[in-house]
C-alpha cells in the first residue's frame, strides 16, 4: 500500500496537508494511522505531527491533537469531532524540527460518523482499542473462521455469522490467581455523556469477574459496571450511564481465578448521547459555580448570622487604587472594610453546592492591601453537605501587595460539598483589606487543564509572543517581562493573566519622546462577518504617551485605526474591546508611542481573538487621559 510522508529536504519549514471542505451535522470520528520514526536518541527540537480543525468563519485553526512520540510501528489516533453546522477542513501539519534523521508518515485518514469509543471490531485497526499486554491472559480478536480456541464462539454479534469478528479473552493460559486482561478504548477528546452499550457472552467454570471502568488522565479508576453472576450462553446486552466531561478511557477488564475459568467475549460497543435510565437530571454546569461579581453575587451567598463580611464594591479609574480584575472598572468583593474591622472578625462567602465524585479545578483572583502579616488572611474551606466536616484546602502565604494574583485548586470529594472563602482579621492593628474577583470552576483537574491544548486565538504571553512579532527590534521595541517594570511610578506591578506571569511592554527609559514600537500579528485568515478582539492594557505613569490598535488588510497600504488611548489611564489593567471585520487576510498592529517622560511604560496582556460580534461594547474607542475622579470606593 501507499503512505504519504513529509519531505525532509526543506529545513525548518512546516509541511501542510489540507482536506477538502467537509460537512457533518452528526458527531464524527477522525482516525489517523501514522508513524514518526527517528534514529537519534533524544532531540531538543523533535519532529512533531499536529492536526488542526479549520472552521468556516474562524481566523484561527483549532489544534485538536499533537504528538512527538517516535515509534517503530504504525500507531492510531482517534479524535472526536463534535457535531457542528459549520463547514470545516482538517489540516495536518508536519514539523521535522532539528532532527535530520526523523521522518513523519501518514498511512490512512478516515472520518466516519459516530463516536470514537464505538466499535464492531470488523476492521483491522480495531477502532484504536488496545490490549494491555500480559504474559498470560490477553484480549484477542475472534471470529472470521479462525478455529484456534477450545471455547470458540459460534457467531459474532455484528454480522451474526462465522465471518464476523469480536474480542475475547480466555482463561486457558492463566498461571496465577486473579490474573487480569484489560482492553482499553481510545481516549475521549470531547466532553460527552449518555448511554454506553455493548454485547457480551460469558461462559464460566469458576468465578470470572468482568468489570468496566472509566480512567481519567491522572490514573483514577471509577467502576461503572460489573457482571452479575448470571451465565449467558447467548449475546447479552449491557447498558451503562456514561459521563466523561474531561478526557477518559473506557477499560474492559476480566479477572480469572484459574485456568479452567472459561471465557468472556465482547462485541458492538456503541454510544448514544441520551442516558439509558430515564435520567431527567440536567448535567451539572460548572459555569453556574463561578462569578465575576459584575451584576450581583451570582450563586454565592453569606449567612445572616455572620454579618456582611464581604461587600460588592467598585473603584472609579484612578492612579492610586487598583480596580477589579474583570475589566479594571467593574465590581469585585472586598472583606474587612471600614465597617467590619473588628479584631478576630471573620467574613465567610459560601459558594453553590457542587456534586460529589467529579474532578474540579477552582480558580480565583485575590489581592491583599494593608496587612503586615499576610499569611492566613484569606483561606478556602470545603464544607461537606452535612456541615460537620470542614476542610481547609488553601490559604494565602505571601503575595505582592495590591496585585491581582491567581490561585488554582483541584478538588474531588465523594460527597456534594460547598466552597467557602474565609477572610480573617487577626488584630485591630493588622487588619487590612482582602479583595476577591473572577471565581471560576472547570471540570477536570488543574494539571489536566494546564496540559490542555491552547485556545485558538488566545495569547497570554506566558510562553512566547504567539502570533505576534516585532516590526523592528532595537530601541523602539516591545519586551516580554514578568514582575514590575524597572522605573518606579509607571508600568504594571504584575501581569493580568496570573499576577506572576508575563506581559508585553515598552521600556520608556530606552526610548525617546515620540518614538514608536510596533507589535504586529502574523497574517490572519479573513472571514465574512464580525470579529471581536479583547485585550488588557496598562497605562500608568505621568508621562504616558499613546497606545493604538490598527487593522491592516492584505493589499492595502493604509492601516485602519480601530482604537486609541492617550495619556495616563489607571493604575489597573483595563479591558479593551474592538469589533472589526475583514473579508481579506489581515494583520492586527499594536503601536505604542513613548510619552514626554520616562514614566511612560505602556503594557498589554491577554489578547483574545473571537469570531462573531463582541457581546459587550466599550463606550469610547478613542479617548484621552483619565477623568478627574477621586480615589474612592463605591459601595
Amino acid at each position: 500500500g501507499h503512505y504519504i510522508s513529509v519531505d525532509t529536504s526543506y529545513e525548518g519549514e512546516k509541511a501542510v496537508l489540507s482536506s477538502p471542505e467537509l460537512y457533518s451535522e452528526e458527531w464524527s470520528c477522525i482516525r489517523l494511522i501514522y508513524q514518526i520514526a527517528t534514529t537519534s536518541e533524544a532531540s531538543p527540537d523533535p519532529a512533531r505531527l499536529n492536526l488542526y480543525l479549520r472552521q468556516e468563519g474562524e481566523s484561527f485553526d483549532r489544534l485538536l491533537w499533537s504528538t512527538k512520540e517516535p515509534s517503530d510501528s504504525w500507531l492510531i489516533a482517534s479524535l472526536d469531532l463534535v457535531n457542528s453546522t459549520k463547514k470545516y477542513k482538517v489540516v495536518l501539519e508536519g514539523e521535522i524540527g532539528q532532527d535530520k534523521s526523523s521522518s513523519i508518515a501518514v498511512f490512512e485518514i478516515k472520518i466516519t460518523p459516530g463516536y470514537c469509543i464505538e466499535c464492531d471490531f470488523e476492521e483491522n485497526h480495531l477502532c484504536g482499542f488496545v490490549n494491555r499486554w500480559n504474559p498470560n491472559v490477553n484480549w484477542f480478536v475472534g471470529g472470521g473462521n479462525i478455529r484456534n480456541s477450545q471455547s470458540i464462539l459460534p457467531r459474532d454479534h455484528t454480522l451474526n455469522s462465522e465471518l464476523g469478528h469480536y474480542m475475547y479473552v480466555d482463561s486457558v493460559y492463566v498461571k496465577h490467581f486473579q490474573e487480569v486482561a484489560q482492553l482499553i478504548s481510545p481516549k475521549t477528546t470531547a466532553p460527552m455523556s449518555g448511554c454506553l452499550s455493548f454485547y457480551y457472552q460469558l461462559k464460566q467454570e469458576s468465578s470470572i469477574v468482568f468489570t468496566v471502568y472509566l480512567r481519567d488522565m491522572s490514573g483514577f479508576y471509577e467502576e461503572i459496571w460489573k457482571t452479575d453472576s448470571v451465565l449467558s450462553a447467548d449475546w447479552a446486552l449491557a447498558e451503562v450511564d456514561f459521563n466523561a466531561p474531561y478526557p477518559m478511557e473506557v477499560i474492559f477488564e476480566v479477572a480469572f481465578n484459574s485456568a479452567k475459568g472459561g471465557y468472556v467475549a465482547l462485541d458492538d460497543i456503541s454510544f448514544s448521547p441520551v442516558y439509558c435510565s430515564n435520567q431527567t437530571g440536567t448535567p451539572f454546569n460548572p459555569a453556574e459555580a463561578g462569578c465575576n461579581f459584575e451584576e450581583d453575587l451570582c450563586n454565592f451567598y453569606q449567612e445572616h448570622k455572620d454579618g456582611p463580611g464581604w461587600s460588592r464594591v467598585k473603584v472609579k479609574r484612578n492612579v492610586y487604587r487598583a480596580g477589579d480584575h474583570t475589566t479594571g472598572f467593574g465590581y469585585y468583593l472586598l472583606a474587612n472594610t471600614k465597617f467590619t474591622s473588628q479584631p478576630g472578625y471573620i467574613g465567610r462567602l459560601y459558594g453553590p453546592t457542587l456534586p460529589g465524585n467529579l474532578q474540579f479545578c477552582l480558580r480565583f483572583y485575590y489581592a491583599l492591601y494593608g496587612f503586615f502579616k499576610m499569611s492566613g488572611t484569606l483561606a478556602v474551606y470545603i464544607f461537606e453537605e452535612n456541615h460537620v466536616v470542614q476542610e481547609k484546602i488553601w490559604s494565602v502565604l505571601d503575595s505582592p501587595k495590591g496585585v491581582w494574583t491567581q490561585a488554582e485548586i483541584s478538588i474531588k470529594k465523594p460527597m456534594p460539598c460547598k466552597v467557602v472563602f474565609v477572610s480573617w482579621c487577626k488584630s485591630f492593628w493588622d487588619c487590612g483589606l482582602v479583595a476577591l474577583d473572577d471565581v471560576s470552576l472547570s471540570l477536570g483537574s488543574c494539571q489536566a487543564a494546564d496540559l490542555a491544548l491552547p485556545n485558538p486565538g488566545e495569547c497570554t504571553f506566558e510562553k512566547d509572543e504567539c502570533v505576534f512579532t516585532q516590526k523592528k527590534r532595537g530601541r523602539g521595541s516591545w519586551h516580554r517581562r514578568r514582575g514590575p517594570t524597572p522605573t518606579s511610578y509607571t508600568g504594571p506591578k504584575g501581569d493580568h493573566t496570573t499576577g506572576v506571569g508575563y506581559y508585553m511592554y515598552i521600556e520608556a527609559s530606552d526610548m525617546v519622546y515620540g518614538q514608536r514600537a510596533y507589535l504586529v500579528s502574523r497574517s490572519l485568515r479573513g472571514t465574512s462577518g464580525k470579529q471581536c478582539l479583547t485585550f488588557f492594557y496598562h497605562m500608568y505613569g505621568a508621562g504616558t504617551g499613546l497606545l493604538s490598535v490598527y487593522l491592516k488588510k492584505e493589499g492595502d497600504e493604509e492601516e485602519i485605526p480601530l482604537w486609541r488611548r492617550t495619556g495616563e489611564q489607571s493604575i489597573s489593567w483595563l479591558r479593551g474591546l474592538i469589533e472589526y471585520e475583514s473579508d481579506r487576510n489581515y494583520q492586527i498592529i499594536f503601536e505604542a508611542i513613548r510619552g514626554v517622560s520616562m514614566r511612560s511604560d505602556t503594557a498589554i496582556d491577554d489578547v483574545l481573538f473571537q469570531a462573531g460580534p463582541c457581546l459587550e461594547v466599550e463606550e469610547i474607542q478613542f479617548s484621552s487621559g483619565y477623568p478627574d475622579s477621586l480615589n474612592e470606593i463605591e459601595y
